[in-house]
Parts: structure tokens; sequence; C-alpha cells
């Protein structure tokens, strides 16, 4: 089982590598096809909006094939999407592949979540789906730094030509290494979607919108603060930015073991953590060590939360479960553009880039009181139950 979800952590690889890289190349897309920088930043925008309003309906249509085919499926997408980026002749073109792209992303880290868990024994599950976003984190380490430098030295659709041999190693370990028959309920349509109807489904997705908010308000933004803030020359920011992705690996595993013992204390405590990790370096950001302490540990707690929060909406969405992770998916790139949008409405004000991570922190505040009242919720539920019970 271990090989499967290493097949399942290189496709996340991939993934990531393709979603982030963008970030680096777009002053090379620009000049390339001679856009304004802005517009190539649509770029960014147009994929996100692809994993949040795409994904749910492409795992919907998949809901009744088996999920090896499914998969499998979705990494060809994931090639040809990224083939056809670095052909892609004009900008609408690379908008479309760049979408085509996104379907495959919220999909596949979705219904690969779900695959990840039944993969293993039940305790275990959290753990399994820490090791696929493992892929996704060690993207961010290293697929996003190296491609950026790859098309930097050999322009930038070399980059998307990596990604997609990236694809083709995945696409192989797959058909390798996942079992030939994996168990699944017969979707149905009704189903899938009458799970929106569940409270506790939606506070679910509203904590990984608010916690990818958190994320995002302030991250979208490191490089200024570095360089602004903590004084940071412009080569030292990857050094700092590795630092901070050392720590989202850490906090993947990490929030893979404690999901499987105690999710929603375990939850609480890593929101609580991000909250405190963001009050703190609004200080810390003004000398470099502290800084860097703070950026490991803020990683840690952050990306602690994703495997938390993905087993927590297989949990409450079980009627639909590849729907319920997949939107999941949708919550967080969601969060992720709001997070963009917010940080750039606090900077834009005139606000001292030192005090951003304040914005961060009443975001997280917001996942922990959300946290807390869904776990009030869940205790008045289970009140009631055993009131009937008796």
């Amino acid at each position: 089982m271990p090989l499967a979800l290493f097949a399942l952590a290189v496709a996340a690889f991939g993934i990531g590598t393709t979603e982030f890289v963008i970030m680096g190349l777009l002053p090379d897309v620009a000049n390339d096809l001679h856009i304004t920088i802005p517009r190539a930043g649509l770029l960014i925008t147009g994929y996100a909006l692809g994993v949040v309003f795409g994904a749910p309906i492409l795992a919907v249509a998949t809901a009744n094939m088996p999920r090896k085919a499914t998969l499998l499926g979705m990494t060809v997408m994931f090639i040809l999407g990224n083939v056809l980026c670095a052909l892609a002749p004009d900008y609408l073109s690379l908008m479309a592949a760049r979408v085509i792209t996104a379907l495959c992303h919220g999909a596949f880290f979705g219904i690969g979540s779900v695959v990840a868990a039944g993969l293993v024994a039940p305790n275990k599950r959290a753990q399994a789906i820490s090791m696929m976003f493992t892929g996704l984190t060690l993207a961010n380490v290293l697929g996003v730094p190296l491609g950026t430098a790859l098309g930097q030295f050999a322009g930038w659709r070399s980059t998307f030509w990596a990604v997609a041999v990236i694809g083709l190693v995945a696409l192989l370990a797959q058909i390798i290494w996942l079992p030939r028959v994996i168990p699944m309920e017969k979707g149905n349509l009704a189903r899938e979607f009458r799970v929106l109807r569940k409270g506790n489904v939606l506070l679910s997705l509203g904590m990984s919108v608010m916690a990818s908010t958190s994320l995002f308000s302030v991250f979208t933004y490191i490089a200024p603060i570095l360089q602004g803030v903590t004084g940071i020359a412009p080569h030292g920011v990857t050094l700092m930015l590795l630092l901070f992705g050392v720590g989202l690996t850490g906090g993947s595993m990490l929030g893979g073991r404690l999901a499987d013992t105690r999710l929603l204390p375990s939850l609480v405590a890593m929101a609580l953590a991000v909250v405190l990790t963001m009050a703190a370096f609004s200080q810390t950001s003004h000398l470099l060590i502290p800084a860097a302490i703070t950026l490991v540990l803020w990683g840690v707690f952050a990306f602690a939360l994703c495997p938390m929060l993905q087993l927590l909406i297989i949990d409450q969405a079980h009627e639909a479960p590849n729907l319920g992770s997949t939107l999941n998916q949708s919550a967080f790139n969601l969060g992720n553009a709001i997070g963009a949008w917010l940080g750039g409405v606090v900077v834009a004000s005139g606000a001292n880039l030192a005090d951003l991570p304040w914005t961060g922190a009443i975001c997280g505040v917001l996942t922990l009181v959300t946290a807390l009242f869904f776990i009030y919720r869940q205790r008045q539920q289970a009140l009631r139950t055993d009131g009937i019970t008796r």
C-alpha cells in the first residue's frame, strides 16, 4: 500500500508544481505573449476558478466510474493540459489549457483522498491522506523553485514540458501500483448534492475556506514582507521560502498522525497555533532569525490543518465522499483567491506590511471559532440522539 500512496503523491507533486510555478514565470509569459503582468496574473485566477467550479462537476460525472480508471483519466487530462500549455500559441489558448489542468486538480485530490483513505486501516486514514498531500508540499519546496529556474533558463514552455513528464511518471506509477479494483459505493446524483444540505458539511467547508484565506492573505505577499520588513535580499527570500516549505511538509505529516488519534481537538489546537503564530510574525518579521523560526512554525501549523480538514469532510459527507472531498479542494482554492484579494486590499489601504499577519490572525480566529461551534453542534446532536435512544 505505501507504493500505491507514493504513486498518488507523485501525481500530487506534479499538480502542485503546475499550479504554483506560474507565479515565478509571469514576467516571462507576459513578455513572450505580449501581454501585461496583471493580465498574465489572471492565469492564476482562471486556474483557481477552474478548481472551484469545475472540479465538483467532474467528480459527480465520474461518480460511478471505477476509481483506478478515474484517477488514470485525471492524470491523462493533467498531462494533456500541460502539453497544451507548452504549445499554447496565444494568451487565450494558454488560459484554456490552464482551466483544463485545473479541472483535473480538484477532482484528482478529492477522489485521490478518498482512495488513499480506503487503502489503509481505519486508524491510518489521515496519515494516508497526509502522505498523498506530501507531494503537494514538496511541490512548493522543490517543484516550484526548480520549475521557475528551468523556465528562466530555457523558456517558460520548458517548465510545462517538464511537468508533463512528471505526469507520465505518475501515470505509470498508478498503473503499476494502484490496486486493479478499488472498493467504491455507486454514486447517486440526488444523494451527492443532498449532502450539501448537511450543516456539518457546510461548516467543514467553511473551515477550509477560512484556513486557506488566513494562509494566503499573508503568504501571497511574503516576498515583500521579507524584503521590506525583514530586510532580506531577493536571493535570500528563496532560502526563507525553502524553510517554510520544510515546515509545510512536516506539518502535513504531523496533521495526519494527530487526525488519526484525536481529530477535532487537534484541529482546534492547530487553528489556535496558527492564530498565535500569525500574531507573533507581526513582531518577529523585523528580525532575520526570529522570522525564519516563525516561518517554519507557521508552515507546520497551517498545513497540519490540511489532512485534518480533508478527513473531516470525508467523514461528514460519507454519503457522497467523492463530491465532498472534491468540494474541499474547491473551498481551499476559493480561500486562496479570497486571501490574495484580502491581503491586497489591506496593503492598498496603506497598512504597514509588518501588520499584514494580523489579517491572517483574524481569519485564523474565524477558523477556530467555527471549529469550536462544530464541536458544540456535534455534542448537541449526540445528546439529542442519546435522548431519543433512551
